[in-house]
């Protein structure tokens, strides 16, 4: 039976961020859908939605929930940075067969707060209101948070596809222990579903450390893998194809 895998976007992103592993695992013969979280489908030349500013994980996830239990069956869920915490939100809801989670970004109770962190979100943090307004980080910020790895046009290339991204979902996940609505909560108790998480050793934005710990959360279903020479965007880094081959044997195995 063909298996479904829904790839969710992080920040600043979109469907254009899935393309070499939608590519990679529609030959594999899965099924894939990349769905674009609210506000993001714009030119990335155009002005960010007002709304933006202000929309919640909560908004994200419900949105995602909709799409998901519209498919014909319960799919795999596939994260990267930001997409994977939201992948972890679904999971909870039990809308999921398993998570592969990308160089997530961690729930609430786990300090994801470190050095080179908080370097990357300097230009953010240090602006007043930037929980309630849109953001998009320089081209200087991205390359050093997320893309140091890629060559310089490849560099070049996707910080010009990158949109807006929420202050309120960013403060959300930086900033969870003063959310009262809770929005990056997850419950590990209720996923039971097999869970992958992928680090990379070199990420700077969602350091290997702090993913471990996302690992350690679900331990009683989770598989954790740190690739030595990859950083944050294992989604499309020099090596990106080892990542999705053992991704890959993953899914072949817990669907077996």
């Amino acid at each position: 039976m063909t298996e479904t895998i829904v790839m969710i976007h992080g920040m600043w992103g979109g469907s254009w961020y899935w393309e070499n592993f939608k590519n990679f695992f529609e030959e594999m013969d899965y099924k894939c859908f990349t769905p674009v979280l609210r506000h993001h489908d714009i030119d990335p030349k155009d002005k960010p939605d007002p709304a933006l500013g202000t929309t919640s994980l909560i908004d994200y996830a419900e949105d995602l929930e909709e799409y998901i239990r519209n498919l014909d069956e319960k799919p795999f869920l596939m994260g990267h940075s930001m997409g994977g915490l939201l992948a972890q939100i679904l999971g909870a809801r039990g809308l999921s067969k398993g998570l592969v989670l990308l160089t997530p970004a961690s729930p609430s109770g786990i300090n994801a707060l470190k050095y080179s962190a908080i370097k990357s979100f300097m230009s953010v943090f240090t602006k007043w209101g930037f929980w309630r307004n849109p953001h998009r980080l320089s081209f200087k910020a991205s390359v050093y948070s997320m893309m140091h790895l890629l060559p310089e046009e490849d560099q070049k290339a996707a910080y010009e596809r990158f949109v807006y991204e929420s202050g309120r979902a960013a403060a959300e996940i930086g900033f969870w222990l003063f959310d009262s609505n809770g929005a990056s909560k997850v419950d590990e108790s209720k996923i039971t579903c097999p869970v992958l998480v992928v680090s990379g050793a070199e990420d700077r934005i969602t350091p290997a450390s702090v993913v471990r710990k996302v690992a350690d959360k679900y331990e009683a279903v989770s598989t954790y893998k740190e690739f030595e020479n990859n950083a944050h965007w294992v989604i499309g880094e020099p090596g990106w194809e080892k990542i999705a081959e053992f991704v890959s044997d993953w899914l072949k195995q817990v669907s077996s």
